[in-house]
């Protein structure tokens, strides 16, 4: 390819599809972007479904949103005075929010992959186990704060987290000799969701690339197959 190329140009594709023929075993722009499509539908479909159901998140250690990290003092100094069981009821009732509003996610994940071009599919299908779900991340992530944020606010007060949040916030800022605290808890419940959200994702795709069992059509076993 000598001088700029315009990323638009037939010039471009057809230079994009040589080193896909040369690197990919003749895969076609069309193959790479809809094994991509494919994959990344199956995957945060399953990822979404997991995390979504009752106990997706409070019975996964690995995604499991604990009291907030800014808070720690506040959770040991609770814990100290004999309230130790409505720590408890907080960290379940953020768990259940996260899981009431991980369902909203999977529509802004299907718009996202339609918009696929073909040089995102070829580093998608070069890249490493986690390729597709860092692209994701990149490009989702503003909208998924967005559209969780009022839904985790929604979901906080439905499952009493509201109320049991500042009952414990009340009770830590009557005790003597503490700076009052109220950490946002919609923005940490909301952060935390996505995080374990895009977790689960990951671990979808890593199957999806080397689990053939988990390859369902030819053209996810044409892309992803070795």
């Amino acid at each position: 390819m000598c001088g700029k190329t315009d990323p638009n140009s037939a010039q471009y594709f057809q230079d994009a599809m040589k080193i896909v023929n040369q690197n990919s075993g003749g895969l076609t722009e069309k193959d790479a972007a809809g094994g991509i499509r494919e994959a990344l539908v199956k995957g945060t479909g399953q990822a979404v479904a997991l995390v979504s159901k009752p106990d997706g998140y409070f019975s996964n250690p690995q995604i499991k949103i604990p009291f907030p990290e800014e808070a720690r003092t506040i959770e040991t100094k609770l814990r100290a005075i004999g309230l130790g069981s409505q720590v408890d009821e907080v960290v379940l009732a953020v768990n259940r929010a996260a899981e009431d509003a991980a369902k909203e996610a999977q529509t802004i994940f299907v718009n996202a992959v339609t918009g696929i071009n073909i040089s995102d599919a070829i580093q998608i299908v070069k890249g490493g186990n986690d390729a597709a779900t860092q692209y994701l991340s990149r490009t989702t992530t503003p909208a998924l704060k967005e559209k969780f944020s009022p839904v985790i606010k929604s979901s906080l007060d439905k499952v009493d987290a509201t109320r049991l949040w500042a009952d414990l916030i009340n009770a830590y800022n009557q005790l003597p000799f503490v700076s009052k605290q109220n950490p946002d808890l919609t923005a940490y419940v909301t952060d935390k969701a996505i995080v374990g959200l895009f977790t689960m994702i990951a671990k979808e795709e890593a199957k999806i690339r080397q689990n053939p069992a988990q390859q369902t059509t030819e053209l996810l076993k044409r892309v992803f197959g070795k």
